[in-house]
């Protein structure tokens, strides 16, 4: 019997390789409002967040308000660059397809919108993996760290909580997962590993080495 009824996968840094194209584009537009940081602080800060958390974190570092076009700029700049350059996280359709075979439900759960979900994943070959079993923060009107989103996509697909894990790469992702009593596994390729530390089903750095983890002892 598998070990999980349901594998929910977060989209960017873990389905597609587009944490660092984002990141970097999210800092030269904080650093133009006034927050000096490159992309590795972006990662540390503000990664598996939605837009508006990122900016309620801004607005109380700089102590005042951002530009009220923000997220509509950040977007108008950032999916022009996902649509030609992002690529699929070497061998994570494998893991997929495994999982597939093995007879266990995956999806997608993000705090991106879905319109970024479905340009990223078509753009790397991996959105027919998914069909409709793809979950934005849009859908739940709050993003990550709270657990609703991982619930929802939960609930839709008729799985118990219990039964579910979460493959993340950031810490408000690993504290969705916790909150939503899933097991979480942290995909640390990217992501310093002390920001994934909450992670219950364990840290890893390839792809290669998930499916095993899944499966467990």
């Amino acid at each position: 019997m598998p070990r999980f009824d349901l594998v929910i996968f977060d989209n960017d840094g873990v389905l597609v390789d587009s944490e660092p194209i984002a990141n970097r584009l999210l800092a030269e537009q904080l650093t133009s409002y006034g927050l000096p940081v490159d992309w590795h602080d972006c990662v540390e800060r503000y990664l598996g967040s939605t837009l508006e958390r990122v900016r309620t974190l801004v607005e109380a570092e700089l102590g005042h308000s951002i530009p009220a076009d923000f997220e509509t700029r950040y977007r108008e700049i950032v999916y022009p660059r996902l649509a030609v350059e992002v690529e699929a996280v070497p061998g994570v359709a494998s893991v997929v397809d495994q999982l597939a075979a093995d007879g266990v439900l995956t999806c997608v759960a993000s705090s991106g919108l879905h319109v970024r979900i479905q340009l990223t994943l078509a753009r790397a070959g991996l959105l027919d993996r998914f069909a409709d079993r793809v979950f934005s923060a849009e859908d739940v009107g709050v993003g990550k760290p709270a657990p609703d989103l991982f619930l929802h996509a939960a609930a839709t697909l008729g799985v118990e909580p219990a039964r579910c894990a979460v493959v993340e790469d950031s810490t408000a992702g690993v504290q969705a997962a916790n909150a939503a009593g899933m097991t979480a596994f942290g995909f640390a390729a990217l992501t310093p590993v002390h920001l994934l530390e909450g992670s219950t089903g364990g840290i890893f750095t390839d792809m290669a080495e998930l499916g095993g983890r899944l499966r467990g002892p």
